[in-house]
């Protein structure tokens, strides 16, 4: 099925069970322990032996010298794989560095050996006593160091588009030199975790020349390919099985150093291999999201009016990298007819900068809506106002394109209201609450809406129950349920009678999770293979109406009423389809948007800040479980209290690595650190993006958080911090006398 014309309406549009708060229909397996994840799988595995990745201890160089022969005579090893034995490994299309290296070293723990043993402890011991000799050589380790040689770098995002390296949209210079009021300003991003709960993970097994691997992966397809051509197979000879993932935000996006050395200890053994990374090694083994360094410009007139904007930013990669594309929202967020927007791309040594929940607009929209602060504060505005007389309706590079559908002004308004917003004092440091400077801050928030091809099969058994299977994956976003509703609504049926099965590359293949396109993408794919089962059905029970109705378990048409179930007396009817895109987004600008706010309260004595009260109101399509759509926003805007307040990756820039590269150094928000948070989702179905008429959700709630509680201290204390994280040592001594 093609999507090229705006959805007309549809059984979706009935939502007896889509739009309704359900409880996650995996939530039972989840609490009692019965989901199998990757590093679990004695169901379907029992007796695997275990790996243990020793990583690479210089960030760049040559390895000189491997010496496996004391750690191979200890107790219970099976064997030790190097780039020595491993044989030819080609580097799979989305992967920058190898995920093996040898004899060249790319960055710190990359890994050099697996040790595989009859236990974790003797596999561990046995990796502790490899010799590996090094030859370091210098390396680029200081993102402002090398911003200075820095090269303009378009980037490419996977659905295809690639923006210019440098973008012009009429005279930003002169236009800037004449604008009345202006701001040009500098803000920095540090480099980010994913730190997600479950570690890269994965048991793989051998059955002739045939390779499975139950693995922690958010997209199932990618990783299969790349796990093929890594190992030089054909990719019908690989499958990869992942039902359950503990958590991704971009991380387990692509094929990881433990599914290829699972798969190599397999071979190697003879039998079945599972590896969970060990914690300290995955901050520099895997990938993070990059620093940046943003300069941003606005210029405007007396009334508020933007007429100027420019956003450049400057992010570092390993050779053939790709920039952090942290200007991409401010293209598309406000109007001014003059715009210059650019990425420099920096050479740096340190492990592989990609994708993190919302790469790009996460790191953009903490420099620009800080900048937008600063304007507002310059002329002298309101800030939500400033940024309401600043909207656009059409897409500011290409006016000839509307948006899809755009509420920000409704999301900045309502927010506004509920917040509390008009008892904000615009003064700073002028509001108190006994030890404690008490501030509210604003941000807009932005994501793009992207659409991904995506399949499934779909089901009914003789019992009339409704099986969907797609190779979709669930990273603890509720993907199951969804599916699950998308099915039940299409085939008329509750959703205790629907069953999902995800995560196998054996099942037809789904946009996967990532992007924030996973959900509208993968329920678009689940509509395709129903409409079809619909027409199946109609056929066989003799309906001769082009569309009945499909309600309560029963297919109708007129006075005429069968049960479903009746369909498949005589045999299961099994149907499947592709969903996929043309067109209309082209034609038509398709964002998601919303507005956060965020009071919070600095210790006038000693500088901690504290977030006491949060609000997201989000414009995001059809909402399509409000309950798990709501889970996914206070995720995201817990992610950006610690993106704002503590996360950094800190550099070792003598020696190329992480130095904070465990869950004990790299800090993340816990419970003491998160107050009320609210969510509103405003009424919208986008007809112009897919027959479910949604969008995503799960990382616009990121977006724009960390700017808001920026706005918030500057508020509170007259500090205005602009290189994140917000820590005290950034504004201790400037705080108001007490």
């Amino acid at each position: 099925m093609k999507f090229d014309t705006p959805a007309g309406i549809n059984p979706i549009d009935r939502m007896a069970v889509v739009g309704k708060p359900h409880d996650r229909v995996d939530g039972a397996r989840k609490v009692t322990g019965t989901a199998p994840y990757a590093y679990e799988r004695h169901d379907v595995v029992p007796d695997a032996l275990y790996g243990f990745i020793l990583g690479a201890a210089i960030a760049k160089g040559r390895i000189t010298g491997i010496d496996t022969a004391h750690a191979q005579a200890m107790p219970g090893v099976r064997a030790i794989v190097t780039y020595q034995n491993a044989g030819k490994l080609t580097l799979g299309s989305k992967n920058t560095a190898k995920l093996l290296a040898g004899p060249e070293v790319e960055h710190y723990h990359q890994a050099v050996a697996l040790v595989v043993a009859d236990s974790f402890e003797k596999a561990r011991a046995a990796a502790a006593a490899i010799h590996v000799d090094y030859g370091r050589a210098a390396g680029h380790f200081d993102l402002a160091a090398a911003a200075k040689s820095a090269k303009s770098d378009g980037g490419e995002d996977e659905d295809g588009s690639k923006s210019p390296p440098i973008d012009r949209i009429g005279d930003f210079a002169g236009a800037f030199a004449a604008a009345p009021v202006t701001l040009d300003a500098t803000y920095t991003t540090p480099d980010e975790a994913h730190a997600m709960m479950e570690p890269f993970a994965t048991t793989a097994a051998w059955t002739g020349d045939a390779l499975t691997v139950w693995t922690a992966n958010q997209m199932i397809a990618w990783t299969r390919e790349d796990l093929a051509t890594t190992l030089g197979l054909p990719k019908d000879k690989v499958r990869v099985d992942s039902p359950f993932v503990g958590g991704g935000f971009g991380g387990k996006l692509f094929l990881r150093a433990d599914a290829v050395l699972a798969a190599l200890g397999a071979k190697a053994t003879g039998r079945p291999v599972k590896i969970a990374m060990q914690r300290p090694l995955m901050f520099n083994n895997s990938t993070h999201r990059p620093a940046t360094i943003q300069r941003i410009r606005l210029g405007a007139d007396r009334s508020g009016k933007l007429t100027a904007i420019a956003h450049e930013c400057t992010s570092g990669n390993l050779p053939g990298g790709s920039p952090e594309t942290a200007t991409d929202q401010t293209k598309l967020l406000y109007a001014a007819p003059n715009r210059l927007t650019a990425q420099h791309l920096a050479v740096l040594d340190l492990p592989e900068g990609n994708a993190m929940r919302a790469p790009g607009e996460a790191s953009g929209l903490m420099a620009l809506e800080i900048a937008m602060d600063e304007m507002a504060e310059k002329l002298g505005m309101d800030p939500v106002e400033f940024r309401i007389i600043n909207d656009t309706q059409v897409d500011p590079e290409k006016p000839e394109r509307p948006f899809s559908q755009r509420q920000l002004i409704k999301c900045l308004r309502d927010g506004a209201a509920t917040f509390g917003w008009s008892a904000r004092d615009a003064r700073p440091g002028r509001r108190r609450d006994g030890d404690h400077l008490i501030g509210l801050g604003v941000a807009s928030a932005f994501r793009n809406n992207i659409n991904f091809k995506s399949a499934a099969r779909v089901r009914l058994g003789r019992d009339g129950v409704v099986t969907v299977e797609t190779d979709m994956t669930d990273i603890g976003t509720g993907s199951y349920t969804i599916i699950a509703q998308t099915a039940a609504e299409m085939m008329g049926v509750g959703i205790d009678r629907v069953v999902v099965r995800l995560g196998d590359s054996d099942f037809p293949v789904s946009a996967g999770s990532g992007g924030q396109w996973g959900a509208n993408s993968s329920t678009s794919g689940v509509y395709a293979a129903c409409v079809k089962l619909r027409e199946a059905v109609a056929a066989r029970l003799g309906f001769n109406a082009p569309d009945p109705d499909f309600i309560d378990g029963h297919v109708r048409s007129g006075n005429r009423s069968v049960a479903l179930a009746d369909a498949a007396k005589d045999g299961d009817l099994v149907a499947e389809d592709t969903m996929s895109w043309s067109g209309l987004s082209r034609k038509y600008q398709q964002s998601t948007f919303g507005a956060h706010f965020v009071e919070v309260a600095v210790d006038a004595y000693t500088g901690e800040i504290r977030v006491r009260r949060m609000l997201a109101v989000c414009a995001a399509g059809r909402i399509l479980n409000p309950k798990t759509a709501r889970s996914q926003v206070i995720g995201a805007m817990t992610m950006g209290v610690g993106g704002a307040l503590m996360e950094e990756l800190v550099v070792d820039k003598r020696f190329g690595f992480f130095v904070n590269h465990d869950l004990a150094g790299y800090e993340v928000p816990v419970h003491a650190d998160i107050p009320h948070q609210e969510v509103v989702f405003l009424d919208e179905a986008d007809d112009k993006v897919s027959p479910m008429k949604a969008k995503g959700v799960g990382e616009l709630g990121l977006c724009g958080v960390g700017a808001a509680i920026a706005n918030a201290v500057y508020n509170a204390t007259g500090v205005r911090i602009r290189d994140y994280p917000l820590t005290l040592d950034k504004h201790l001594d400037w705080l108001p006398t007490v």
